[in-house]
């Protein structure tokens, strides 16, 4: 399902009536609680804010995050901001 174009992964965003994403393209989860969500995405950051948040299932190695719960807000940064392998973020201990 992931797919690639010339090396970088594409980033999909799935929302199924703002409580179930399904995402591909994602390179580290920096934060998570269950109000808000910060993902290190192919497109930029991505703040996802709500309540009662879980990350249900994580890939790194293939860029897939689901989450679920009540998603007010979904938010990117402009520009592209990624995090380079070996700095903080969750996704070391997901792999």
């Amino acid at each position: 399902m992931e797919e690639r174009t010339g090396g970088i992964k594409n980033h999909k965003l799935t929302m199924v009536n703002r409580s179930a994403i399904q995402m591909t393209g994602i390179n580290d989860v920096l934060s998570f609680d269950t109000k808000e969500i910060v993902l290190d995405t192919e497109d930029g950051l991505l703040m996802i804010r709500g309540d009662n948040l879980h990350v249900n299932h994580l890939t790194l190695e293939k860029g897939v995050v689901h989450v679920d719960g009540s998603v007010d807000s979904l938010v990117y940064s402009s520009g592209k901001k990624t995090a380079k392998s070996g700095e903080k973020g969750l996704g070391r201990w997901f792999k």
